[in-house]
């Protein structure tokens, strides 16, 4: 697996990390031991990199995850969490107070003293472009209860506003094969200013696993029932925005671009981990199989896979597809 660096931090992170949003809530129920399951294969396949969320199961994913790490001393896991959900998403609420409170919160899950990276959960652009939201992260820095900080973004836009900010560490936006803007600006600037990118919802849902059909149906307490058209949260989040059914017809396009024994999401991972610019790429796992197949799509980074070829395919699907419908809104 390789390993990049964080940004500035010092610290190096896997190609490929783990997200954690399924083991708290909104994918259908995952048991604690099945999730504990999840994080040590990730593990045994060199990801050091676990991102969660304070509001990810009300705090459950971060408890887990600090439970099981607290097991496994000098274990080497950079833990990114997030912040900013617990509240309405509103000015106001994005206040030193309340980022404090935020803070030790997750401390307390992950039975830490010092996070190692803390990141905005897609505050309002408002938020994202005030001085006082990175002046309250620096006290948050000085005190010692966090290494490191950062801003996960729904919009381009929202991206190169955090990367302009001189002690952002990384941010965190959607991009696959789906969602190709953040090739436009995004990358290239937050190249240039060493800044990490991390590239999430990689798999669009499971759009891009390849396992999904028209007569596929989901659990009502999982967010691609109940968030198909932005009912809960911004659409974008759920499937990367398109629409299901034109997303199956273009996952089934790049599938059969690929050479024999080559699995789309593997092809999507390794593809998304070789862009210029991306740090880590944190697909999800609710199974051992899940974790050990995305960790070992960085295998194809190594060679053996044509990914120029992979990569005009995605052009093309997208450029036919769903550029007009996707690109303005991202």
């Amino acid at each position: 697996m390789q390993q990049r660096p964080l940004g500035r931090t010092g610290r190096d992170i896997s190609a490929i990390g783990l997200g954690t949003w399924q083991l708290g809530a909104d994918w259908g129920a995952v048991s604690e031991d099945d999730a504990a399951a999840v994080l040590a294969a990730s593990v045994d396949h060199g990801v050091t990199l676990f991102d969660t969320a304070d509001v990810y199961g009300d705090g459950r994913s971060e408890s887990i995850i600090g439970r099981f790490l607290a097991e496994r001393p000098g274990h080497g896991i950079t833990v990114a969490t997030k912040m900013g959900r617990r509240l309405p998403q509103v000015r106001e609420n994005y206040s030193p107070e309340n980022f404090r409170a935020w803070t030790d919160r997750s401390r307390r899950n992950l039975g830490v003293e010092t996070l190692d990276l803390v990141q905005l959960h897609c505050p309002p652009t408002s938020v994202i472009e005030d001085d006082a939201t990175y002046d309250a992260f620096d006290e948050l820095v000085a005190d010692g209860s966090i290494t490191a900080y950062g801003v996960s973004v729904e919009t381009s836009a929202q991206a190169l506003a955090a990367i302009a900010r001189p002690n952002v560490t990384n941010v965190q936006i959607i991009f696959n094969p789906f969602r190709l803007k953040p090739l436009d600006e995004v990358l290239p600037a937050a190249a240039t200013a060493n800044v990490a990118i991390f590239a999430r919802v990689p798999l669009a849902s499971g759009l891009l696993s390849g396992k999904y059909t028209s007569s596929t149906t989901f659990a009502a307490d999982d967010h691609r029932s109940y968030n198909r058209h932005g009912e809960a949260f911004d659409r974008g989040e759920t499937f990367s925005g398109v629409d299901y059914e034109e997303g199956l017809a273009a996952a089934s396009e790049l599938a059969e671009a690929l050479p024999e024994g080559v699995s789309l999401p593997a092809a999507t991972l390794a593809w998304i981990a070789s862009r210029p610019g991306v740090t880590s790429v944190i697909p999800g796992a609710r199974n051992v199989r899940q974790a050990e197949s995305n960790a070992e799509a960085a295998a194809l980074l190594e060679g053996g896979f044509d990914l120029d070829a992979f990569d005009r395919a995605v052009h093309d699907v997208y450029d036919r597809r769903l550029r007009e419908s996707i690109h303005p809104q991202w």
